[in-house]
């Protein structure tokens, strides 16, 4: 079970990996419209070069932003090319053409990452097709009253079953306890964002013992 920050900001992606929770990065274009506004190709290379900085050349996802198949593979090519990084994943929303995409780029060797899924068939047609990885948007799914959990042990009997060098992600993660219910639901992957990985540290009683054990320390230490 692993978790990847979801998120395009560099302090935030340098802050996670100083402290070695996370074992990769996902982008997406809104992610990276919340950033100062800035070459594309440059702000995905600064994050790849985090990654090297701290020796760690996990998997970092980019998503294409062209909506026709054919553009989608070049773009992707052109992204694979530019990028100094070695462990680049593209994503690619879930489509009936978008499955020829993720099936030409395998043969390329260039690992996919399958996004924008809300249904167990969405996750399992990308997967059959080569996908790396095929990522869930849990909580939207919530959203429309779908069960994300039950997606998700789905998938995985059906990945191990078949035996597919493919792993689920488990994205769209608004609360500190989806972590758990997603890697207990047999997701192998959840990623999230800063504030929701920092949230996860805290509980109400951790302060609070932490606080008492420091007053009862500085009464015996004065």
């Amino acid at each position: 079970m692993k978790l990847f920050a979801d998120t395009a900001n560099l302090a935030e992606i340098e802050s996670l990996l100083q402290k070695g929770v996370v074992q990769g990065v996902t982008t997406n274009p809104s992610l990276l419209a919340k950033e100062p506004k800035t070459d594309f190709y440059g702000h995905i290379q600064k994050i790849c070069d985090l990654c090297v900085k701290y020796n760690t050349r996990v998997p970092v996802s980019v998503e294409v932003f062209a909506t026709e198949p054919d553009k989608m593979i070049a773009q992707a090519k052109q992204i694979v090319k530019t990028i100094k990084y070695e462990n680049i994943n593209i994503k690619i929303p879930i489509g009936f053409e978008e499955l020829r995409v993720i099936k030409e780029l395998k043969k390329l060797h260039i690992p996919v990452n399958c996004t924008c899924c809300f249904t167990p068939t969405q996750l399992q047609l990308a997967a059959l097709s080569g996908a790396r990885y095929v990522s869930l948007f849990y909580n939207r799914l919530i959203d429309v009253g779908g069960n994300p959990e039950r997606c998700l042990r789905q998938v995985r009997k059906f990945i191990d079953d078949a035996n597919l060098e493919c792993e689920i992600i488990a994205g769209s993660i608004r609360n500190p306890y989806d972590l758990q219910n997603c890697w207990d639901n047999g997701c192998h992957i959840v990623t999230a964002g800063y504030s929701v990985i920092e949230k996860a540290t805290k509980h109400v009683k951790t302060d609070e013992s932490v606080e008492g054990f420091m007053r009862d320390f500085s009464k015996w230490i004065s």
